[in-house]
């Protein structure tokens, strides 16, 4: 499955499940789902959220290396990829209409879809995000001096899988709901309200979007540059149609609210870490 922009630390997407739920009577059977997690390739994206754990304590002023192989064993236990499926399970068994899994699991069944769902999970756990993301600019770089049509084509690649444009949205969305947990638990001392939080969070809206466009073209060129334009063009018009951007605006939605829950949990946990004295 693709991932909505290259996931860092906090570039995430956020889709209110009820605005997009499909009625319980058509929910998909939980087999079927669990199936679908892993013909999508779904099921490694929930897993790569783990490789944004060491980052999370820059938003509380922490550093990961002062907690030295307590922070290592804290975040596998809390990103462990058996909670964080069940928790996609359960909600996707409740949401997801059979019609609309058989019409993204057919896709992706198929020999072009196969090879897509390979790279992607290769790049979803790809540790050395700046290496990917450099090679990726390299590569728009060179596109853009031969006058290639594949920019526009990766352009609406990108905006078909997030046609309900929320990732500005939920970017604030789980950094209030982290920084709330951690202040709760009494990790940090935060002297903002939540309302006076969220304001502080959307003035640099403008920059952020700009950034977010651009690594979303640079993850998206270096994902797919094995494969040829014709390719990548019928795979855009596949997450282009609409049966496809309902499935993509709920995984979407799933994925990262399995994000705020477990970074939630991690706030939670931080409370009884000890600076590490070997280093």
């Amino acid at each position: 499955m693709r991932a909505l922009k290259v996931i860092s630390s906090w570039t995430i997407a956020f889709v209110t499940i009820n605005a997009i739920a499909i009625s319980t009577a058509f929910a998909a059977e939980r087999a079927r789902v669990e199936e679908f997690l892993n013909v999508t390739g779904f099921d490694v994206s929930l897993d790569s959220i783990r490789l944004s754990a060491e980052s999370a304590p820059t938003l509380l002023g922490m550093d990961a290396n002062d907690f030295g192989f307590q922070w290592t064993l804290m975040a596998n236990e809390v990103f462990a990829s058996d909670i964080m499926r069940e928790i996609a399970v359960d909600i996707l068994s409740e949401t997801l209409s059979d019609e609309l899994l058989e019409h993204a699991a057919d896709f992706y069944a198929t020999e072009l879809g196969t090879r897509l769902v390979e790279v992607e999970n290769s790049s979803h756990m790809t540790e050395d995000g700046e290496l990917k993301s450099e090679s990726g600019e390299e590569i728009i770089d060179g596109l853009i001096r031969i006058g290639s049509r594949r920019v526009e084509i990766l352009k609406r690649m990108n905006a078909a899988s997030d046609s309900a444009g929320t990732t500005i949205r939920a970017i604030q969305e789980v950094q209030v709901r982290f920084l709330m947990a951690a202040a709760g638990a009494g990790v940090i001392e935060l002297r903002l309200e939540e309302p006076d939080l969220r304001e502080l969070l959307k003035t640099n809206e403008p920059e952020l979007r700009i950034s977010l466009q651009s690594s979303a073209l640079a993850g998206s060129a270096y994902t797919y540059q094995a494969f040829s334009d014709a390719e990548v063009e019928v795979y855009t018009q596949a997450l282009e149609h609409p049966d496809m951007k309902t499935v993509y605006n709920l995984m979407n939605a799933v994925q990262f609210e399995v994000m705020a829950d477990r970074y939630e949990a991690l706030a939670l946990r931080m409370k009884n870490l000890k600076p590490s004295e070997d280093l």
